[in-house]
Parts: C-alpha cells; structure tokens; sequence
C-alpha cells in the first residue's frame, strides 16, 4: 500500500499546496472537525495519520455511541463519518504529519513521505496509541476478546471471566468497572506494588475480599489462546516472587512459574502515547505526558493552544475519559473555534494587501 492509495484522495502537490485549515488525523475527533469544518467552507484537508479511523477501528461493536441502538461496527461507524465529511467538501489524504513549523505564517506542514502544504490553521486530532504488549495472541484477537477499553467493550462479555493487565489507575478503574459485568476480575500487575492511588487500591481491595477480583501480583501475560470465531479461551501467565518475570524468564527460568487461567476477555489497561511528536519544536504546550495542552475554561476557544492557530481534539488532548463521543465534542469545538481565528484573520490580511497597495501607488 502507497501512502496515497485511496481514489477518492487528491494526490498532493508536493510544491507547498496551500489550505486554509489542515486536520492531523481521522478518529472521530478530526473527522468531526472536519464535518463542521466543511460545513463552515474552511475546505479543510485531512490527513489520516499512522492510524487511519484511530483506536474505533480496532473495536469489532460500537455499542454506546448515540443514534446506533443496535450497534454499530467501529470500521463502519469511522466510514460513514469520512463519506460525511467528504459530502461537505473535506479532502481526506492517506499520510502522516512529521512535522509544523510554526515559525512564520502560514504554518508550514511536512508529512512523512515528504509532501509539503501550507495552512492557516491547524487542528491536532492525532489521538493517543493504546500500548500493548506484543504478546502472541494479542494481534489476531484485538476486537475479539482482547480490548484497550473496558467502557466501550466490558459489556459484551458479560457472564465471562475477564483480566485486567496494569498496576495503575486506569486498571484499578477498569476492573472495578468490569465487576458490573464479570463472574469475576483477575487483574495481573508485573509488580508487588500497585502505582494506583489509594482511592483505587482500597476501592478493589474492597471488592477483592467480596471475591469479586483476584490480584495476581508479580504476574505478567505472556500469550492469549483463542479465534476470531469463538474468542478468548485461555491465557498463559508467568509469575516470579520478585516480579518482572518476563525478564527473568532467560536468566532463571527455574524460578519463573507458568500457568493459565480461562478467561472470556483481556482488557490492556498499561496506558496510552499521545500522537504528538509532529509538535515538539513549536510553542505548543504538552504536558509531563505529552498531551497537548489546551486552553479549557468556558465560553469559546477552549481548543486553543498556546499557538494562535493550533487547536487541540480529542484523546492527543484527554488522558482521562477517551470516549469516541467525548473526542468527537471537541472536534466539533476545535473546528468552531478554528473558523472563528479563521475569520479574524480575513480582515487583517484583507488590510495588508490595502495597505501594499496603497504604498505601490504613492511610490
């Protein structure tokens, strides 16, 4: 695959091609931006990323997102919103943004495969990469059994045994959570001690003496046995007194326990990578994290940067909630936002161009 394959892509330029507004990614928050964004006549162009569709695409059922009472399917759900955007005027353009230059305006926009544009505004939309683990199994079963998100998925595994893999908040808030659905929550950490808050630590100790959760600790996942057909089965686990045992698996395996245990689903609660290494160089403001820092508060501009023309949507911005409803509301804030910069900025060039004019002819 090309990274300009989809037909119904305009090829880029590749000399410096100017739009008014450029998009960095396709999950529900850029293609939301991008309807309201079209709808607005911004003509913006988007570029679907290293992700295409973001982390939706690897949920086989969407079953919370509004209007879709049956579900929908998360490939399907991000195909219909492309179609939609693309209704409305936006181009949408297989690639991934290196780099913004945010030196002079127009911001300058480089991609991966080394094709240049030029834009008066840019919306960061690049989502957050669920970490995993690398384990066999892991791959041919994400969307079918193992998931990154127990919000969006706990419930269809109801009845199931489940595991949770993470020692921090998210995974004491995920097998909490999975209580309301599971026969029983097993939750391996590689540790003895959890970095969760307390809040979290005695919330789950609560529910592990109601026999609700079992804590494996100094435990890590090493395979996942299932298909796609049938799901989860089993996984493999290895377990050392001192923890990380996966590390000691070559140096003392004599030491390293091995066992299974059958559970119904795998929930990988290790956290997230926000998409923002194309920012690093400009006065865009990330946190400790490196998630882009955003302006907030009420009224308007709540997705500016600490770039005039950068705006910030959904989860490259939000490490806590991640929903897709959740990221499409800020796409649709950052493109309102992003026309409204846009329109101040008319006059002011319609001014410059008066004022060019105007020195021309006295001279």
């Amino acid at each position: 695959m090309t990274e300009y394959d989809d037909p119904e892509s305009p090829a880029p330029s590749g000399d410096g091609e100017h739009r008014r507004l450029i998009i960095a990614g396709t999950g529900i928050a850029g293609l939301t931006a991008a309807v309201y964004a079209a709808r607005s006549n911004n003509e913006p162009l988007v570029i679907e990323g290293d992700e295409p569709g973001g982390q939706l695409t690897l949920t086989s059922e969407v079953d919370n997102y509004p209007g879709f009472s049956d579900g929908i399917g998360g490939p399907e759900l991000i195909n219909r919103m492309k179609e939609q955007a693309r209704k409305f005027g936006a181009d949408l353009i297989n690639g991934v943004v290196t780099s913004v230059d945010d030196a002079a305006r127009p911001f300058r926009v480089e991609t991966k495969s080394g094709d240049v544009y030029t834009a008066d505004a840019v919306i960061a939309a690049s989502g957050a990469s669920a970490r995993t683990l690398g384990v066999p199994g892991e791959d041919e079963l994400m969307g079918y059994g193992v998931s990154t998100c127990a919000t969006c998925d706990g419930a269809f595994f109801r009845g199931e045994e489940m595991l949770v893999v993470g020692g921090g908040d998210a995974a004491m808030e995920e097998a909490h959570f999975l209580t309301k659905f599971a026969s029983k929550v097993h939750i391996a950490h590689r540790r003895e001690e959890f970095r969760a808050e307390d809040y979290w630590i005695e919330k789950v100790q609560a529910e592990v003496d109601e026999g609700e959760i079992e804590i494996m600790r100094n435990t890590e996942l090493t395979a996942v046995e299932g298909s796609r057909e049938d799901g989860v089965d089993s996984v493999t686990l290895v377990r050392h007194p001192d923890g990380h045992p996966k590390e000691k698996l070559d140096a003392v395996p004599e030491e390293v326990e091995e066992f299974e245990t059958d559970v119904g689903a795998v929930f990988l609660a290790i956290g997230h990578t926000p998409n923002t290494a194309y920012l690093e160089g400009t006065g865009v403001e990330l946190d400790e994290a490196d998630y882009v820092h955003t302006e907030g508060g009420k009224g308007g501009g709540q997705t500016h940067t600490d770039v005039e023309g950068i705006f910030g949507a959904g989860d490259v911005v939000d490490h806590h909630y991640q929903q897709a409803i959740t990221a499409g509301g800020t796409g649709c804030k950052a493109a309102m936002d992003a026309d409204v910069y846009l329109e101040d900025q008319a006059p002011a060039a319609a001014e410059g161009e008066g004022e060019s004019e105007t020195a021309t002819a006295d001279d």
